[in-house]
């Protein structure tokens, strides 16, 4: 094997990587090959991601949806157990998986949203020149479509933080849900946080191409041409990029979801919120009340998720690779 198919290999195995739904989908999209694109293994790739995703966020739901509440509710006494058990006498013991139904549907659309912008983001910036794009030119490319995605899909992450965080008997389906927060709250509800939530894309799609760029280059200078990198090596790499990237940009995600959390009151005279605040006033109360710990509320169960998500995306991915056809090497 030499320099180019070894590159060629390792390119196609951090795939798989990027192909995984944690629950986290701020990444930039992966280069599909030409012939990927005409054989119609592109669509096959999408799917399998979009079936692991499912299985990986429903059986890691209840920490998922533990965060959630810490980032909401949690103060500097709160503990996961105190967290748990609240929830629990709540709910019960299925109400650890509110949220999570949305949670599942907004996958595809999300997936297939992103990767038509960010074909199209591709176009433009690469003209009419036939050649591959550069890091940064990969970075602006995904951070356009990543922000278009969640332009048009963000009122569905606004439903799933507000049925996470729901009283038992407050909604009695998505639908429903839907229909009570616009005539309760108007329009503008379902863009809550969208600023910070904007924001927050940039750091981890520079974080997840660094690292992605670095282990490539890295690994062909320090081996040999005919030796290549195992699966789980790169699957730990690539946990590593998303759980360095959710770091960077935990705090801002924090604020979208406090922001999304607010209810705000419709008026005869104008909408008016029950308890106003923009992301920087946001910001200072809770450094001023918490300190820098406070922005990083509920990252322990966000840690506690990463592992068995990625195992089980993994799992069910190469699962449903083989069931379609799709041929990673």
């Amino acid at each position: 094997m030499d320099i180019l198919d070894m590159d060629y290999y390792l390119h196609h195995v951090i795939k798989i990587y990027q192909y995984l739904d944690i629950g986290e989908d701020m990444n930039v999209p992966d280069d599909f090959t030409q012939n990927e694109m005409v054989t119609g293994m592109w669509w096959r790739h999408l799917v399998a991601g979009g079936v692991a995703g499912a299985v990986s966020r429903t059986c890691t739901a209840p920490l998922d949806r533990l965060k959630v509440y810490l980032q909401v509710h949690g103060t500097k006494s709160t503990s996961i157990k105190t967290c748990l058990q609240s929830m629990l006498h709540e709910g019960g013991f299925w109400s650890l998986w509110r949220g999570n139904g949305i949670n599942v549907l907004k996958i595809a659309p999300e997936s297939a949203i992103k990767f038509m912008a960010y074909e199209q983001a591709k176009c433009v910036i690469r003209g009419t020149q036939a050649r591959e794009l550069t890091i940064y030119e990969r970075f602006c490319a995904g951070s356009l479509a990543g922000g278009v995605s969640q332009t048009i899909i963000y009122p569905l992450e606004v439903m799933k933080t507000r049925l996470a965080l729901r009283k038992t008997g407050q909604y009695k389906s998505i639908v429903d849900a839907a229909r009570k927060i616009y005539l309760h709250e108007g329009p503008k509800s379902f863009y809550r946080g969208y600023v910070p939530n904007l924001l927050g894309i940039i750091p981890y799609a520079g974080i997840d191409l660094a690292v992605y760029e670095t282990l490539k280059n890295s690994y062909l200078r320090k081996h040999s041409s005919n030796e290549s990198p195992s699966v789980f090596l790169l699957l730990a790499c690539g946990t590593i990029s998303s759980t360095t990237g959710q770091v960077c940009s935990y705090p801002l995600a924090l604020v979208r979801t406090r922001l999304q959390a607010q209810v705000i009151t419709a008026q005869p005279g104008g909408t008016i919120a029950a308890h106003p605040s923009t992301m920087t006033s946001l910001i200072r109360e809770i450094f001023r009340n918490e300190g820098v710990s406070g922005l990083y509320r509920g990252l322990t169960p966000n840690f506690m998720k990463v592992a068995p998500a990625v195992a089980i995306s993994y799992a069910t991915y190469e699962r449903c690779r083989e069931t379609l056809g799709v041929n990673m090497t």
